[in-house]
């Protein structure tokens, strides 16, 4: 499975805020370790159909996009944070409030700011 998340991005998580989030064309969520979110993106949000101000703050696997709250998705995602390594790409459907929905994603923690980060790409 490809990353599809280019390096030069992954070189600026320190610095993402809001504005420039919402200019890439994919999905960028920002979570804590316990997955509160943190940063939401323009383009996640209206994939998901769940309003930015709605999202921020509470819980993306049991919240938000709880179609995620398994074993494939967020068992990875438990995974990395116990291993301190985190950087994943997989299939996966959507299916929470929405048709189902094939995308790629990419799990990542960044040492360097110690952030979380959950990208979404329409496949």
């Amino acid at each position: 499975m490809s990353k599809f998340i280019d390096p030069n991005i992954l070189g600026k998580l320190g610095t993402l805020g809001q504005s420039d989030a919402d200019s890439y064309p994919f999905g960028i969520v920002k979570v804590d370790e316990s997955g509160k979110i943190l940063l939401y993106n323009k383009y996640e949000s209206e994939l998901a159909n769940v309003p930015i101000q709605t999202a921020v703050g509470k819980n993306f696997f049991t919240e938000v996009a709880i179609c995620t709250n398994n074993r494939i998705f967020y068992g990875r995602f438990k995974e990395g944070m116990i291993s301190g390594d985190l950087d994943i790409a997989f299939n996966y459907v959507f299916t929470y409030k929405m048709k189902p929905t094939n995308v790629v994603i990419h799990l990542y923690h960044d040492k360097g700011t110690n952030s979380n980060w959950i990208f979404v790409k329409l496949r």
